[in-house]
């Protein structure tokens, strides 16, 4: 009788861990697998433990559940470099009490779906790189406490629904480029606010409406007009930064606002009932005087031509923000697989990066038949545009069914980030590629002449690189990397640092070029997610590979690898001699043996030189990223121990002169 009834209450827990589970909702669980699907890396591996086979997600990092473990009320993920975008299934989670996704690296805009939160009392997408406009629908967030957008690219004018948010007691939205006037309230004073305006058929809006308002920043926009009465037991720094009617000097200059697109101060004067009587008062005085039969009909005529007129202008502009080009997105939803979300698009995103059209890139690169790389992920052709420079133009291999607007976007941002790149030893991208008949996103750079360094270095033509070129190969790669890491913000990194990734010019100047950066795209297509593989293309410590990815302690410990394969002329990793730090871990410490390290295509070189190398990859390769320096003490350490003259190599070797001269 004991073993039954343990054996029954066994069952009993069995029951309510199983029922627990059964009892989630699936929307719920569905709406945080597409969240996790939205983000396009995620470098700190915080979504790691969101496991898709796990239907109960309350043991899944950053999120929290009620107390029944029935629905999710928290989801706070802050500071984690996500980089992605919001999902509108988000607005499937009815019980969400918090939206907190504080600084990290958001795209995208914010979905009006947002507004279908009705429980959420915190939602804080403050510190990320949203853009585009705050959804009107945001007013419907009838519970909210705190909204904090604050440090994003938002535009657009800030919507007076916000005024509708009765129990809002937190509002920031500074530093980002917000236009229009604050939106108040239809009268001038809060009294008559409050008690006036109910009289009126018009809903009233404004975040005078807002009585529970204890906090508010508008700094740092392009806001116009003046400051609201009812807002003026504000400090003086919440409304700083902007291009208001305001004696304040810390209001942006007049060619600031202009620039930006704010009107100045004169073209929007503020009323003053007080000083100037509304002209109804002050006709009152003409009544007396009557108006000729033929004057009133002209006005008549003119007020018609006008509306007209205006009627026109507003059809014009409706249809020209409909045909406004945005993506579409087919969302798996349960109810329908024929529902659509469209997603905006920000048109300012690649308004500097220069568009080529399929046909001109097909001319330039001879029918597409100058194949200069390849992988199974893209094609890299060499091509010189009509009376312009030679070209290396990287074709992404994917098939349109396995695109979507997510990618889109992504690859709209990557673009644009590589556009901002402007450095000596960094690749120059001169623009982009997107058509869809046929299908194709291109990335177009400024060739290098001399090819990769892994060419040079591998396929028989290292006499080339003398020991010196190498140096100064060595120290060019330094400084790319120091302005990437250090001289940046936010920073960037290189997707796969090795000698691929650094191509050659004329005079074997190095630039760094991240082709690589295709595959974080192409690995958010399902069907090719699997073809992706780093195996082999650099040594990293075991299970470090995926933690690496966009990482700048990655991009330092492949520094230090690369400056192995440049000084050995062996290639990181090959399957007779294993991974290329391994072997080469006993010499870099030992002066003695140092030597071994070299290449022995190479006739002399500088001891001084290589102890310096062999310092910097030692600090490289350390286990811990801690005890790794960054580039700009690494980049000191080289250009202040190397010589890289030619006086420095004329002194080495009496050899240096004929080497000099077959290399040149």
């Amino acid at each position: 009788m004991r073993n039954l009834a343990f054996f029954q209450v066994f069952l009993l827990s069995l029951g309510l861990i199983f029922g627990t589970t059964l009892a989630f909702p699936p929307d719920e669980v569905y709406a945080l697998k597409t969240f996790k699907e939205a983000i396009c890396e995620d470098p700190l591996l915080v979504l790691s433990n969101w496991q898709s086979l796990d239907s109960d997600p309350c043991d899944w990092s950053g999120i929290s559940c009620s107390m029944a473990g029935d629905h999710v009320i928290k989801l706070n993920i802050s500071g984690a470099s996500l980089k992605g975008f919001l999902a509108p299934e988000l607005s499937l989670l009815s019980s969400l009490k918090e939206l907190v996704l504080h600084r990290n690296s958001l795209i995208g805009t914010i979905p009006k779906e947002i507004g279908l939160l009705k429980n959420l009392m915190v939602l804080d997408l403050g510190g990320n790189q949203l853009t585009g406009p705050i959804p009107p629908e945001i007013g419907n967030l009838a519970n909210i406490r705190n909204i904090n957008l604050q440090s994003n690219g938002l535009t657009g004018r800030l919507p007076p629904e916000l005024g509708s948010l009765k129990y809002l007691v937190e509002l920031r939205l500074d530093r980002n480029k917000l236009q229009g006037t604050v939106p108040a309230s239809n009268g001038s004073d809060f009294a008559d606010n409050v008690h006036g305006m109910y009289v009126s058929s018009m809903e009233p809006t404004g975040l005078c409406r807002s009585s529970q308002l204890k906090f508010v920043d508008l700094s740092y926009n392009f806001f116009i007009g003046s400051i609201p009465k009812c807002l003026e037991y504000l400090p003086r720094s919440s409304f700083q930064g902007n291009c208001l009617e305001d004696k304040d000097p810390k209001q942006r200059l007049p060619v600031q606002c202009v620039k930006a697109g704010a009107p100045t101060p004169k073209s929007h004067p503020v009323v003053n009932t007080k000083q100037h009587p509304p002209v109804e008062d002050d006709s009152k005085h003409h009544t007396g005087t009557s108006r000729p039969a033929w004057l009133l009909a002209l006005e008549i005529v003119t007020g018609v031509m006008v509306g007209s007129l205006l009627l026109v202008l507003l059809v014009s502009a409706l249809k020209k923000c409909k045909s406004k080009p945005s993506i579409i997105i087919p969302w798996k939803k349960s109810a329908s697989e024929k529902d659509y979300t469209a997603i905006y698009i920000d048109p300012e995103m690649l308004k500097n990066v220069t568009k080529f059209s399929r046909q001109e890139l097909e001319v330039a690169c001879e029918d597409f038949s100058n194949i200069i790389g390849s992988s199974p992920d893209s094609l890299v052709y060499k091509g010189t545009m009509k009376g312009g420079p030679e070209i290396a133009v990287i074709s992404l291999c994917v098939k349109e069914d396995h695109w979507s607007g997510y990618l889109e976007l992504y690859f709209q941002n990557e673009v644009a980030d590589l556009a901002r790149l402007n450095h000596d030893n960094i690749g120059k991208l001169l623009g982009y590629c997107q058509e869809t008949s046929p299908f194709t996103r291109m990335l177009v750079f400024e060739y290098a002449s001399n090819g990769t360094l892994y060419e040079h270095l591998h396929y028989g033509e290292g006499c080339q690189l003398s020991w010196t070129r190498r140096m100064k190969v060595v120290i060019g790669i330094a400084k790319g990397l120091k302005y990437l890491h250090t001289e940046l913000h936010p920073p960037f990194t290189i997707s796969e640092l090795n000698s691929s990734a650094v191509y050659l010019t004329d005079d074997f100047s190095p630039r760094l070029v991240d082709f690589e950066s295709w595959k974080s795209i192409l690995s958010r297509s399902e069907k090719n997610s699997g073809s992706i593989s780093n195996e082999g293309t650099i040594c990293v410590l075991p299970n470090s590979l995926e933690a690496r990815h966009l990482d700048i302690q990655g991009n330092i410990y492949a520094f230090g690898i690369l400056l192995l394969e440049i000084v050995s002329g062996r290639p990181p990793y090959c399957e007779d001699k294993g991974c290329l730090v391994d072997w080469a871990k006993e010499y870099l410490e030992v002066p003695e043996v140092m030597s071994c390290v070299v290449d022995p295509e190479l006739k002399h070189f500088r001891h001084e030189d290589l102890k310096v190398i062999c310092d910097v990859v030692n600090i490289c390769i350390q286990p811990s990223s801690s005890s790794r320096t960054s580039m700009q003490d690494l980049c000191a350490m080289l250009e202040s121990g190397i010589d890289t003259s030619i006086s420095a190599e004329m002194r080495a070797s009496s050899l240096a002169w004929a080497e000099l001269a077959l290399s040149s």
